[in-house]
């Protein structure tokens, strides 16, 4: 039986069809499954799985997805959770692309530079910032 969404403005990622390479980088860090690969171009298949912090936004090497603010299915907390669970633990490590420290060791955060996605751990931040 299908959920009714309510329907309210929110953010919720948008995906560029026309930059988008289908690499699949973008489904991954998705971990509530709202993001899947469709003949070849990652879409948003269930927006109410979508909670538009746009973890995804930093790994995609064409720049096609961006966080808008729409009309959109709410938020399912519950579905996100349930979806979540069915997957399993669906991981890719990271690196902080400056010195190569791990997650395990350093906190990472998504950075954009030169046109690229990457991750730079907390140590190596301010050198970013202030050269």
């Amino acid at each position: 039986m299908e959920h009714v969404h309510t329907r309210t403005k929110r953010q919720i990622v948008r995906i560029d069809e026309s930059l988008c390479n289908g690499c699949g980088l973008c489904v991954t860090p998705c971990a509530e499954g709202a993001i899947e690969l469709v003949n070849g171009k990652a879409r948003v298949v269930r927006e109410e799985l979508c909670d538009g912090a746009g973890f995804c936004l930093s790994v995609c090497p064409t720049g096609a997805l961006s966080i808008e603010v729409r009309e959109a299915p709410a938020f399912d907390e519950e579905a996100a959770h349930q979806r979540m669970e069915e997957r399993g633990r669906v991981y890719i490590a990271q690196r902080c692309f400056l010195c190569g420290a791990s997650e395990e060791t350093q906190a990472l955060l998504p950075v954009r530079k030169a046109g690229q996605s990457l991750w730079v751990c907390t140590h190596c931040l301010p050198i970013l910032i202030h050269g």
